[in-house]
């Protein structure tokens, strides 16, 4: 049986003001990718489930009919709304979680899931979802992963350091666990177990001060997890990058993956 991390609602309240700046943005060639695999139309409907601040709900705003973006944290939400105001994006928003989910909130042709899906009861959420998404609409799960090339050697240092800060953090723990079930696992036992991965590796200039952000985004690092600690690690990431960054910049190659989950062709 796949294990599921307990619910708290509010584990990114004091994250959600640095998750935007810190995490990598999906990149664009992904999302237009995934839009023409699944044959996205004008008129179609998308759901961002656990949207956070919005990135995937803003992407695929111009490339379909309506978006709805569902989280159970208000900072989030607060968020993702600047951000499509920013954007012009029309998207309604809604607060709740993958437990909330049901046909009464109508069909979809995709539901998008970014950094959230080991977050929720994945079975349960695949359940409610095959009375949600149409016959020929599919799951898409993105995510970022970091190849292992010259460019990013500073990775190593810097996870070494979020580990040791984020202590015995129970989803780190249960992530790391032999126990623990890949999604690709949980996907294939579902009514969508038809894989297909697509990704998109860029090289880009990041800031050191973004990095900062990026840990302090993290659940098992925010602000509310660890405290005044938060000021330690965000010096200790300053310093270990000096190595690294020029004029407070470094080069970073992210790998921009979605695995995109369909039902067999009936």
């Amino acid at each position: 049986m796949a294990s599921t991390i307990p619910f708290e609602p509010h584990r990114f309240q004091s994250a959600a003001s640095h998750y935007l700046a810190g995490r990598p943005a999906y990149a664009a060639r992904l999302i237009a990718r995934v839009a023409e695999l699944c044959g996205l139309r004008k008129t179609d409907r998308v759901l961002d489930l656990g949207c956070g601040p919005g990135p995937l709900a803003v992407a695929f705003a111009p490339l379909a009919g309506g978006v709805v973006a569902m989280d159970p944290e208000p900072e989030m939400l607060a968020a993702a709304a600047d951000a499509a105001a920013a954007a012009g994006a029309a998207i309604s928003f809604v607060s709740g979680s993958s437990y909330d989910l049901a046909p009464s909130q109508g069909r979809f042709r995709l539901a998008v899931i970014g950094r959230a899906f080991h977050w929720m009861d994945r079975v349960d959420t695949l359940q409610r979802l095959d009375t949600m998404i149409e016959d020929d609409g599919a799951v898409v799960l993105f995510r970022h992963e970091h190849p292992r090339v010259p460019d990013n050697a500073w990775l190593k240092g810097y996870e070494a350091l979020i580990d040791r800060y984020a202590g015995d953090d129970l989803k780190r723990s249960l992530h790391r666990s032999p126990d623990w079930i890949q999604h690709e696992a949980v996907l294939l036992d579902s009514p969508f177990n038809q894989l297909e991965i697509i990704g998109v590796i860029e090289r880009r200039q990041t800031a050191v001060e973004n990095l900062v952000e990026r840990a302090l985004s993290m659940s098992s690092t925010s602000r509310g997890k660890i405290g005044e600690r938060a000021d330690e690690l965000a010096q200790s990431i300053r310093e270990a990058m000096t190595v690294h960054a020029r004029n407070g910049a470094f080069t970073e190659v992210v790998q921009s993956v979605g695995l995109i989950a369909r039902r067999p062709v009936s």
